[in-house]
């Protein structure tokens, strides 16, 4: 395998013997490397091949930015259900699983306490990966002095959901898709430049949007009065807070119902954090989604 790009010291995009892209892990393998280096198959710990469709750099970056440790772990604690979860689905949970592991463990140093309220539809609408993320989190606490509480496998549910381990509605995609590409369209026009939306922040905000469709399809918004909270990072980020009010809008016409203040918190956080990211130096017109 060659190299074509390297993202940190352990993660390296190269190109297989088949010729395609693919992101490959392994301790020094890109230290000192350059495009074009042939990889030493030795020190190969593991090979991610991105999904059909998806970006290979952006693949790769979101892994670059999850620690080793943490892809171990995950991949130990995944093992408890790994005969029940297809092989085509596997590579992709493992990923989510790692970076959700990653963020759980930094909230818990942190002293961060995160509500999931929707484990009555999860268990509900899908209670296979209900079981299987719960057996994940208890063989992770079982191999951890950390130990991470039960409510976190509702968002691991919703790992296993988007990886495509449960059959869905595929009408519900396509709408999420386009309404996803309008709203990209609404961020890069409040702000006039274009965005990222191949990035971290980008993709991170998506899974947030997708959790809120599971919301607003069982009538399960984020509803806690954090009216407060709303106020003062209104006040820290006041061009998000006024492009998430247009977000709301157009998710409110095309939802056809009202959303909390709860829900406009977060997606003035996320709107925030993407507008901080670096943008790369565009050749076009313009960076968005198709």
């Amino acid at each position: 395998m060659d190299i074509l790009r390297v993202f940190n010291n352990n993660v390296v995009l190269a190109r297989d013997a088949a010729g395609r892209e693919v992101v490959v892990t392994g301790r020094g393998l890109g230290y000192k490397g350059r495009p074009g280096d042939v990889i030493d198959d030795t020190r190969v710990a593991r090979i991610f091949l991105p999904l059909p469709g998806g970006d290979p750099d952006t693949y790769g970056s979101l892994i670059a930015e999850i620690p080793p440790e943490h892809i171990i772990i995950a991949d130990l604690a995944l093992a408890s259900v790994r005969d029940e979860l297809p092989d085509t689905a596997y590579q992709s949970v493992l990923v989510a699983l790692a970076d959700h592991l990653s963020f759980a463990l930094k909230r818990m140093r942190q002293s961060i306490e995160i509500d999931y309220p929707l484990r009555a539809e999860v268990a509900h609408l899908f209670p296979k990966e209900l079981r299987l993320a719960t057996t994940i989190v208890d063989s992770f606490n079982a191999q951890s002095e950390v130990q991470l509480p039960r409510e976190e496998a509702v968002p691991i549910a919703l790992h296993l959901v988007n990886a495509g381990f449960a059959t869905g509605d595929l009408s519900h995609t396509y709408q999420m898709t386009g309404v996803f590409k309008q709203l990209f369209e609404v961020i890069e026009g409040y702000y006039g430049r274009p965005f990222d939306f191949e990035g971290i922040s980008a993709a991170r905000f998506i899974t947030h949007l997708r959790y809120f469709f599971v919301r607003m399809h069982n009538d399960s918004q984020l509803d806690e009065g954090r009216q407060e909270l709303l106020s003062a990072v209104g006040g820290t980020y006041p061009d998000a807070f006024k492009c998430a009010a247009r977000v709301k809008n157009i998710l409110e016409l095309r939802l056809a119902s009202p959303i909390t203040d709860d829900e406009l918190l977060y997606l003035t956080m996320h709107i925030a954090r993407l507008a901080s990211d670096q943008v790369p130096v565009a050749t076009g017109e313009g960076t968005s989604p198709t």
